[in-house]
């Protein structure tokens, strides 16, 4: 009889039932003051909800953040944590005015091909794991096209994870604009994990 009473326990119901959905909190001051606004679910226009954004929670998931409605301009990728001002996210102003949520990735693979032209043409590397200087990888600052194959990644216009970012999940990128860069320059990237 014990036995059943396992199985039971950890059926398929009991583990929908204890999911934890997703959870940012956005807030108009620094340090987490002032009006806020929670949401748990992909938003396409924020600007209902508050006017500025100085400080941030993110309770669970991976949430990317863009400056303009329409999940449009500027990209942040932000995972659990707390971003008391703006600049803690990397963030170029206090505007945020989309957002959309993705659910962590444990334990699985990262896979990507970086190309150095359009199409996936011209030198190609296959990648798994972090790269803080594509340039010292790569021999080229520009990638033109991807090939995600597993996993989410963040790009970025510098080395060592700084400068615009560029959420890129599962997918075919045939040139640079279809992630939403206006560039070819990328100068790192890194998989999208739980850091805490």
């Amino acid at each position: 009889m014990p036995f059943v009473l396992f199985l039971l326990k950890y059926s398929p119901e009991f583990i929908r039932i204890t999911k934890v959905s997703s959870k940012i909190i956005f807030y108009e001051d620094r340090n987490f003051q002032g009006r806020h606004y929670e949401c748990s679910t992909d938003c396409a226009d924020l600007q209902s909800y508050f006017s500025r954004c100085n400080s941030i929670r993110v309770d669970s998931d991976y949430w990317v953040l863009y400056e303009k409605p329409n999940y449009m301009g500027y990209q942040y990728v932000l995972n659990r944590g707390e971003y008391p001002d703006y600049q803690r996210w990397m963030g170029y102003n206090d505007s945020i005015r989309s957002c959309r949520t993705y659910p962590y990735q444990r334990d699985g693979s990262y896979r990507m091909k970086v190309y150095e032209r359009p199409d996936f043409g011209g030198q190609m590397m296959e990648f798994m794991d972090d790269c803080p200087s594509v340039y010292d990888r790569f021999r080229y600052r520009d990638i033109h096209s991807c090939n995600v194959m597993d996993g989410y990644w963040t790009m970025y216009d510098q080395p060592n994870y700084r400068g615009r970012q560029y959420f890129m999940r599962p997918g075919e990128y045939r040139r640079f604009s279809d992630w939403g860069s206006s560039s070819s320059t990328i100068g790192s990237f890194r998989r999208m994990r739980d850091f805490f």
